[in-house]
């Protein structure tokens, strides 16, 4: 996977209006030493990101300047043009951020002229916009200017009633045209956005300006503004041809402008109650109350409604400590009791969700009022209540929903079920693991199916709250049972974490209650034993799962159960070493192992065969009956969690054992991973030999041995020299003629991967090995009888390793041998058998890689024209010019490219011998593939493709 090229950040710049610009222009000193030199400047430059750094100079010039240049006319316009370029940015523009930032730490005393500018320029713009489709831009701005920006906010404030009779002028006249332009999707996806972030402001509006905390006067302009706006809401929390989010938007803004219009508030608890239970008594509200919301006081409104209300409450009330007293609590129960009735009602996926969600904040809730409720409420919310008993039915209903979002909100209320029965048992001072409750729960879930997914999350929060020792003494046997699930893939993960969480949860209280080290005896018994019975009697898909997810978890866990693991599967691995179809306790053995090197647990692998297990039982898996021992095996020498790690002697002994008896694997996928990992171990020669040319060159022969490899590193050096060497020998021996295929697309396979990791060095840059050096003639000729066989896997594989070596390699320069090639090539290619001409191609490419080709041309030309004589000379001539051609090609003669292609064309039209004519061409086409500078010309390719 390549690497992510950053993303260059892109800015905007910003611009003035022509007037503000004649403005600075005249205010700009001679020095250029004045604010408005300053933004003159920065005004002038194309590039958003350098005008950042001038926008940041602004206040420390300001605070240079003296406290009486607050009257200065010079700042006060320069701060009139700041309000006007803030207003202009782009909602999403760095500079807007950059500049509010700046101007947040404008000295005390500019802030009156600046809050005055700011405040005139956003009148302006309230009073001057009167586009719909522009209406998006000012309402961004109001937002920006109450988001972490005092001036901002302070204009807001002062442009209160104008503000609010903006939003609410805006957002019926948006909702208008969205209702004019039903069908036409695309501008009312723009109208709807334009909508939600309306509502959204006029929310922010409400919590961050102080101003609605003292209104009261019901007959002022901002009152009606107000009325109008929740009448708004209440409008669109009914319409069913708006999006969900705006309904639910709405909902919210609902419930905070009845909190804050409302008085007294002690009573607002009461009428959210009756307004979610529909039963509000009109006389008993204010009229306006009534005017603005008539649909949610009269009619029985749908269920969304409904249900966006209840998130209202939720959100938008003061649930901390218990602030709105009993009526609140009871607003709370009121609130649930609604969701339940919701549930059984709401069939649309997009309401289930929004309900899961709202469902799950009003646990959230319960948890806040129940830290200081009443007894009465906990006697509501604890285990054995009605209320409880609901929601563990809707979890246990959802939690296999296919909604993923769903389910996960499941997971977020079965937890605070038991938050909540924990608060609700406080005073009582009962243990939590000995509840009744607790333990129905418990044995409830225990009984249901391993199936369920659900289970293993509720088991697992059941832990973290009671102990796994609890959960243990129900079911002695759970670790077993949730690792026979384990062949099941749509499980493994939900298994694994979970025993992940009951092991370290039963570590933790087994060290804390023991007074010595034999509680990890009873922690072995119960976690470590089970999985090895499954990594030597389970089933494929069992022992793959358990080995990829929980064993590594169980060694991160405690690493020293490596031990305990080795010492028992070492006893039981000489009476069940397994066969063809079992792995055996060996097996077992070696996946431990490999899984525990991988993971960075065994940090010597001298160490680990002399401590843990002997070179003859590796030996013994290296060549077991079963591929994945062998697998297995080869993969705890090769792999480490360091790339640098030093290669053992005795891994380099077990790995040239290894390769003596398995390249002949039959199974294309067991080769394809022998030879994965030994690449694996080539690249971690090369690396640690980077690391060992460094020792030996900063150390001494005359110094101590070093940490890495207990032998100066020019001795281990010299080891992987050898080791490579005897490598090769033995890939080579095993592509003597009649060898298999397996056997030659191994040991090719292999062969490539070492002149890949051991490229030939370039500058200064050291190499441990060269493959080239250990290719005489024979080898090379072995290489060569490759290109000859029938598979062309084996071919192309041969040839890519001839590739790989340099072109300067000795073996390939003989004139005589290229030619004796040449002779070949040309010989295969009037074969009748076509993998014969596909040898020739192979041939003439590797004479065209070594620029060998024209020369051995000139030679076959001269040879012919004496060999012919005066016998039948059209053939001889057809061949000897097409033989021509080809050498003309070769040597770029660019001035006859164009009437040699034709030539060719036209000799393999006539050419009797069609099997060297199509072998010539078929090697050009590659030669032009791999760019080596020939191209046939437009709309001749198809022709020397049909040829």
């Amino acid at each position: 996977m390549g690497v992510k090229k950053k993303k260059e950040t892109q800015v905007t710049s910003l611009t003035v209006c022509h007037q503000d610009l004649e403005t600075l222009r005249s205010l700009a000193d001679v020095e250029g030493k004045n604010l408005a030199s300053l933004l003159l400047h920065c005004v002038q430059l194309t590039d958003g990101v350098s005008q950042i750094h001038y926008v940041k100079q602004i206040v420390p010039l300001l605070e240079k300047t003296n406290r009486n240049g607050k009257c200065d006319p010079t700042i006060r316009s320069c701060l009139d043009i700041l309000a006007g370029i803030y207003l202009s940015l782009n909602l999403k523009n760095p500079l807007k951020k950059v500049l509010a930032s700046s101007l947040n730490d404008l000295p005390e005393f500019f802030l009156t002229e600046a809050t005055q500018s700011f405040t005139s320029r956003l009148q302006e713009e309230l009073n001057t916009t009167t586009d719909l489709y522009s209406y998006r831009k000012v309402i961004d701005n109001i937002s920006s200017c109450m988001e972490n920006f005092d001036l901002g906010r302070s204009s807001v404030n002062n442009l209160l009633e104008n503000v609010l009779h903006y939003l609410q002028k805006s957002l019926i006249e948006i909702s208008e045209e969205n209702r004019k332009l039903a069908g036409n999707h695309i501008v009312q996806t723009q109208l709807m956005n334009d909508l939600l972030v309306g509502i959204r402001v006029s929310v922010m509006l409400i919590q961050k300006v102080q101003g609605f905390q003292r209104l009261h006067l019901k007959s002022s302009p901002t009152w009606q503004s107000m009325c109008g706006l929740l009448s708004i809401f209440t409008k669109f929390l009914s319409d069913d041809d708006l999006l969900q989010t705006i309904k639910s938007t709405s909902g919210l803004a609902v419930i905070l402008f009845i909190k804050t219009m409302f008085h007294p508030p002690g009573k607002i608890p009461d009428l959210i109650s009756s307004l979610l239970l529909r039963s509000v008594d009109h006389t008993s509200i204010p009229e306006w109350l009534l005017n603005c919301c008539r649909s949610l006081c009269c009619t029985d409104i749908s269920q969304s409604a409904l249900l966006f209300l209840c998130q209202g409450t939720l959100t938008m009330l003061d649930w901390q400590d218990g602030r709105m007293g009993p009526s609140g609590e009871a607003l709370l129960l009121d609130t649930v009791r609604v969701l339940f009735t919701l549930s059984s009602q709401i069939k649309e996926s997009t309401l289930e969700m929004f309900l899961s969600r709202i469902l799950a904040s009003w646990t959230n809730t319960a948890i806040q009022v129940l830290v200081s409720s009443s007894p009465n409420l906990k006697d509501h919310l604890n285990g054995n209540s009605d209320v409880v008993r609901r929601l563990l039915e809707y979890v246990y209903t959802h939690w296999e929903h296919p909604l993923d979002a769903l389910r996960h909100q499941t997971k977020i209320i079965f937890r605070n079920i038991l938050q909540m029965h924990q608060l609700a048992l406080e005073e009582s001072g009962s243990d939590l693991a000995a509840d009744s409750f607790i333990f129905q729960l418990t044995e409830s879930l225990l009984r249901l199916e391993w199936h369920s997914k659900g289970k293993y999350t509720c088991l697992g929060y059941l832990v973290d709250y009671i102990g796994i020792e609890h959960i243990l003494a129900l079911a002695k046997t759970i670790p077993s049972q949730i690792l026979e699930v384990m062949g099941d893939q749509s499980l493994v993960p939900y298994a694994s974490d979970l025993l992940e969480t009951m092991f370290k949860n039963h570590k933790s209280c087994l060290k804390s209650q023991a007074v010595d080290s034999t509680w990890i005896d009873k922690w072995h018994e119960t976690w470590v034993s089970p999985l090895l019975f499954i990594l030597c009697e389970g089933n494929l898909d069992q022992k793959s799962y358990v080995i990829d997810y929980y064993l590594p978890k169980l060694l991160n866990c405690n690493p020293e159960s490596l031990s305990y693991m080795v010492k028992i599967l070492q006893t039981s691995a000489d009476a069940k070493t397994g066969s063809y179809d079992s792995r055996g306790a060996l097996g077992a053995l070696m996946a431990c192992l490999r899984t525990a090197r991988a993971h960075g647990h065994l940090q010597s692998a001298t160490d680990a065969w002399r401590d843990l297990v002997s070179s003859a039982r590796i030996k013994q898996g290296l060549i077991h009956q079963h591929c994945q021992v062998r697998i297995d095996t080869l993969g705890l020498l090769c792999e480490s969690n360091r790339s640098t790690e030093i290669v053992s002697t005795e891994e380099m002994e077990c790995i040239q054992f290894f390769i003596t008896y398995n390249l002949n694997s039959q199974s294309p996928g067991v080769r394809q991973q022998i030879c994965s990992l030994l690449k694996k171990l080539f690249c971690r020669i090369q690396e640690s030999s980077q690391v060992l040319y460094k020792l030996e060159q900063s150390k001494s022969k005359h110094e101590p041995e070093n940490e890495l490899t207990r032998q100066h590193p020019s001795v281990s050096l010299q080891q992987y020299k050898n080791f490579m060497s005897s490598i090769c020998n033995s890939l080579f021996e095993a592509l003597f003629p009649g060898s298999s295929y397996p056997t030659r697309f191994s040991a090719l396979t292999i062969l490539g991967s070492i002149a890949e990791v051991f490229p030939v060095p370039e500058g200064r840059v050291q190499t441990v090995y060269q493959l080239s050096h250990d290719i005489d003639v024979g080898r090379f000729q072995t290489l060569m009888e490759c290109l000859t066989g029938t598979f062309e896997e084996v071919k192309i594989l041969a040839f890519d390793l001839l590739m790989k070596l340099p072109k300067t390699f000795v073996q390939f320069q003989g004139s005589e041998k290229l030619q004796g090639l040449f002779q070949a090539a040309l010989e295969l290619s009037t074969s009748t058998k076509p993998y014969d001409c596909v040898t020739a191609s192979y041939l003439l490419n590797f004479l065209i890689w070594q620029n060998a080709l024209p020369s051995s041309l000139s030679t076959y030309l001269k040879t012919q024209r004496v060999a012919c004589g005066d016998g039948d000379k059209s053939a001889a001539l057809v061949e000897s010019n097409t033989l021509i051609v080809i050498k003309c090609l070769l040597e770029n003669l660019e001035e006859e490219v164009s009437r040699a292609e034709n030539s060719l064309l036209q000799a393999a039209a006539s050419f009797p011998m069609y099997g060297r004519v199509h072998c010539i061409t078929g090697a050009l086409r590659k030669l032009a593939l791999k760019g080596h500078g020939f191209e046939p010309g437009p709309g001749r390719s198809h022709m020397l493709q049909s040829n």
